[in-house]
């Protein structure tokens, strides 16, 4: 009877949503802990303990963590910042949210659908590979043994060898081409249970999936504990923590590998272009504390990818292999080879091989469900209660399987790999550049306009964007800093050109910039917008003794972060140059540049994207004129009854947002 008890209680956590409602009518996380969780399963995949490791292999050593660590403060928290604040005050999905910051950038909101409804098909694909492992790991001798490259592309993957394209003289002789495309039935079988598995987690709204985090994050957390603890004590594992975290070579921060490499991990670790980070912080009681939870998801996914690689490197120096003597390592050969070869040599080779899968197999499943569920939330945006979440969670899982079924053919692995590459090297990185950008350009633009005049403003923003476009377009076609020169000499040239034709404006700025009347127009200019945004999300999400978006970040993210955004978007275009006669990345390469395009076509004509965006909100991103003035400013009785909540830190709106002139406020 006890048992019978027992399972009484765990099947009715996981079955009952235990979902909120909030004050206006949306579904609310059932703890903060939940939506933490959700939202750091997003981020925390197999990536973090196969692909971190690879990268960290291949620049080896401790100065890594200059550049890793610099991209985290600049690219993921000021990104993560703007998206859990738009989603958590605007109540929205990734189009709703975008709709509000300007209608102009509904297409930035849609193209994060894009992205995640792309990756998600592709990415269940190699949890099937994962389960295929996990089967074979109950034989005994391991079925790898001996053979772990043969049974990785024969019995996994079943690839058919392509013939390969030629390109001569500067151009495609021919195309490569692909003889065998038949469906593998065992990863169509383990593709059906995957989408099942991630059906389970969503299907009852973020109730149901508050609850299954606990299980597919608390669980893998452990396993990789236990994972850490057995690949450091391996015979010679400290020859491989001595390259990870005892070897500095400096040498190697003068070269752009490590840079690039370290942005684009950092980047992509994080999960910020997904749209799940503003789907689930819709979710959110409106006033929680988004900032200080941007915080803690970068931190939570970085240390758990920084710890989690001490298991890789104590294999690697189990293995005895290092970048002199091992060429350079990916991802899947980090998590398909190189680990399944180490175990295969362990003592219980078979139960290490068990959890080291399960723990990859969980961790792929939270981070495929928020990606779907970015679909969901957008949906439900438009049609509201019309469709349930089950039915929804259904039709989704069913079209996501059917159209996962190209990469479960013998051809699977290279289409997988021509998608992926276009998808996360051109498309993600474009969103995450225009969601940094746009927002802290055409956010209450008409502001500046009438401050400063339309002159002014197309001019400087023509010198903005157009010294990045042309800077690297000359230094890719150059190979020398000229680019940078020419880049940089655009936006001056730019500014000058608006500075002088701007306006004096009349409304209050900053005290330093209050000097002089080219000091004011520049302030208007440059930093209006990105200021304004902060300020105004701040009414909402820094409320009491909630962390408030600093006064840099609109700054930081305009002129630092989405120039660097572009340079590392700009490296994908020479590549694509050398693969440019094989269907398969021809294929991605499209598919990225019809998302992009996309996105230009809505800030030109946002009215052709009406569709997505519910009727009674379509105008929410219009705003009136009116210079410094801060948007919703709190009742008081409102903030009171918020402060009596659980530490969701809600209050008195933050300082600089208090006080109200009939000029606006106060800077």
């Amino acid at each position: 009877m006890a048992i019978l008890n027992w399972l009484k209680k765990a099947g009715s956590f996981f079955t009952s949503t235990g979902a909120k409602t909030a004050e206006d009518g949306r579904e609310q996380w059932p703890s903060r802990t939940a939506f933490l969780l959700a939202s750091v399963g997003g981020a925390i995949g197999q990536g973090n303990i196969i692909r971190y490791p690879s990268q960290v292999f291949n620049n080896i050593g401790l100065q890594w963590f200059v550049p890793y660590l610099i991209a985290i403060f600049i690219l993921a928290i000021p990104g993560l910042i703007l998206e859990v604040s738009i989603g958590q005050a605007y109540r929205g999905g990734t189009v709703v949210a975008f709709n509000n910051v300007n209608r102009r950038l509904r297409g930035v909101g849609l193209a994060s659908i894009f992205v995640s409804s792309v990756v998600v098909v592709y990415f269940a694909i190699i949890l099937c590979w994962i389960m295929i492992y996990f089967r074979h790991s109950f034989t005994s001798p391991l079925p790898w043994t001996g053979r772990t490259e043969e049974f990785y592309y024969q019995q996994v993957l079943r690839q058919v060898d392509p013939i390969p394209g030629v390109i001569a003289d500067g151009a495609v002789q021919s195309f490569t081409s692909y003889t065998n495309l038949s469906l593998i039935g065992e990863t169509v079988g383990w593709s059906a249970f995957t989408w099942f598995c991630v059906f389970l987690c969503m299907y009852g709204g973020v109730g149901v999936t508050g609850r299954a985090v606990y299980f597919t994050m608390g669980l893998p957390i452990i396993l990789t504990i236990i994972l850490i603890g057995r690949c450091t004590s391996l015979e010679n594992a400290g020859r491989g923590i001595k390259l990870y975290f005892a070897t500095w070579n400096g040498d190697q921060l003068a070269q752009p590998d490590i840079w690039q490499t370290a942005c684009g991990q950092v980047f992509f670790s994080t999960g910020v272009g997904f749209g799940y980070y503003i789907s689930y912080a819709s979710f959110n009681a409106k006033y929680a504390n988004a900032v200080q939870d941007a915080f803690i998801l970068v931190c939570s996914n970085c240390f758990f990818e920084t710890v989690a690689a001490f298991a890789v490197f104590g294999v690697v120096g189990y293995l005895d292999i290092n970048p002199s003597n091992t060429p350079r390592l990916g991802s899947f050969e980090i998590g398909f080879l190189t680990y399944p070869a180490a175990i295969v040599a362990m003592p219980g080779a078979n139960f290490w091989a068990v959890l080291f899968f399960l723990t990859l197999m969980l961790l792929g499943i939270s981070s495929t469900f928020p990606m779907l569920d970015v679909i969901a939330t957008g949906v439900q945006d438009v049609y509201g209660r019309k469709i349930g979440k089950p039915l929804l969670s259904f039709i989704l899982v069913v079209c996501a399987f059917l159209i996962s079924l190209m990469y479960c053919t013998r051809f699977g692995y290279y289409l997988l790999d021509g998608v992926d590459r276009w998808i996360n090297n051109l498309a993600l990185v474009f969103v995450v550049w225009s969601e940094m950008s746009l927002s802290t350009t055409v956010y209450r633009y008409t502001d500046v306009l009438g401050q400063t005049g339309k002159p002014a403003y197309f001019l400087w923003n023509a010198g903005y964007f157009g010294g990045q476009i042309l800077g690297v377009a000359i230094g890719h076609a150059t190979s020398a800093p000229i680019g940078a020169g020419v880049g940089f000499g655009v936006f001056i040239a730019g500014t000058g050109a608006a500075l002088l034709l701007a306006k004096t404006p009349d409304a209050e700025v900053p005290g330093f910039w209050n000097k002089n009347a080219f000091l004011r127009r520049f302030w208007f200019l440059a930093f209006y917008s990105g200021n304004q945004l902060r300020r105004d999300l701040n009414v909402i999400v820094a409320s009491g003794k909630n962390w408030s978006i600093p006064s840099l970040w609109g700054p930081l993210i305009r002129y630092i972060s989405s120039p660097i955004l572009f340079i590392v978007y700009s490296f994908a275009y020479p590549e694509f140059w050398t693969l440019r006669n094989d269907p398969v990345y021809i294929f991605g390469f499209i598919l990225a540049h019809v998302c992009m395009i996309a996105m230009v076509v809505c800030v030109l004509a946002p009215r052709f994207f009406d569709v997505f965006v519910p009727v009674e909100r379509r105008d929410d991103g219009v705003r009136k004129y009116a210079p410094n003035v801060v948007e919703g400013i709190l009742e008081s009785d409102t903030l009171e009854r918020e402060a009596s909540g659980s530490g969701s830190g809600s209050g008195t709106a933050s300082g600089d947002e208090k006080q109200v002139t009939e000029e606006g406020v106060k800077l």
